[in-house]
């Protein structure tokens, strides 16, 4: 599973973002490309843009009979899936109190849910041929959880657990596992979705530093790199693990750091 070409490679949240940039990369490679994500219109440009290399196959993954229906048609189209690369996901940010029950519901379905759903339904076909990569596109969220970003960063510990545990349960068997957990990343939809976008009222302010941001293209590119030469999990950038370690080993100074600098401030000027 060192090199790309001819590797059937099954995308989620292929039709903007990362997940629309992991499909470039993997197509320049060689690889075939199995596009999934709900924006029909934007998925089927985007495999226009690719060629043969890429098939479209529309889906709604917060639905168990889309997720069935995906893995079942790139199954009969291609026989195998070689790769999952689990990237489809949402933020909707804010306090807790505020965020209503569907924005809950559907960040769990999607980030956690359909990720966990898509590797068992690909699973067993993977561990009958010995050979197959599971790439979980994760978030630095996943280490360090933040105000405002309480139900995202759930999905994203659960992420990480799962895609330890999974690693445990078939890497003798074949399988890898590897883990992408990025910290904000430029260039993508998520800010505006999530409630980051400035303005008179923006649902929060709490975010990576803009120098710190990788592109859609650096993840994309890391995914593959992931694939080529296996590795438990990348963080991007490499400096992002300081403040992770820190979290880990620091939880109380942490706790009242974040407190002073954010929470008690930030708490009267979002409300409401």
């Amino acid at each position: 599973m060192h090199k790309l070409n001819g590797q059937v490679v099954l995308i989620t949240g292929a039709s903007s973002g990362i997940g629309a940039a992991t499909a470039r990369e993997f197509a320049r490679a060689g690889a075939q490309v199995v596009l999934a994500a709900r924006r029909v219109e934007r998925l089927e440009a985007l495999a226009h843009e690719l060629g043969p290399a890429a098939w479209p196959i529309p889906s709604d993954l917060t639905r168990r009979g889309d997720r069935e229906r995906l893995v079942a048609e790139a199954l009969a189209h291609f026989g195998r899936v070689d790769v999952l690369v689990n990237n489809a996901g949402c933020g909707r940010l804010g306090w807790l109190e505020q965020l209503s029950a569907e924005e809950v519901e559907e960040q769990v379905a999607l980030n956690l849910l359909a990720l966990m759903d898509l590797t068992r339904l690909t699973l067993p076909h993977m561990l009958a041929r010995r050979s197959g990569h599971i790439v979980n596109v994760a978030s630095l969220a996943g280490h360090i959880g933040s105000p405002t970003y309480t139900v995202y960063c759930a999905t994203k510990f659960g992420v990480r657990g799962f895609s330890e545990a999974l690693r445990r349960e078939v890497e003798s068997f074949g399988v890898r596992v590897s883990l992408i957990s990025p910290g904000g990343v430029s260039g993508t939809e998520f800010a505006a979705h999530a409630g980051l976008r400035p303005g008179p009222r923006p649902r929060t302010r709490l975010t990576t530093p803009r120098w710190l941001q990788p592109t859609a293209a650096d993840v994309a590119h890391a995914v593959a790199e992931t694939v080529r030469r296996p590795r438990r999990e990348v963080v991007l950038p490499w400096l992002l693990h300081l403040p992770a370690w820190i979290n880990a080993l620091l939880p109380g100074p942490t706790d009242r750091l974040v407190a002073e600098v954010f929470t008690k401030r930030e708490r009267g000027s979002l409300s409401g």
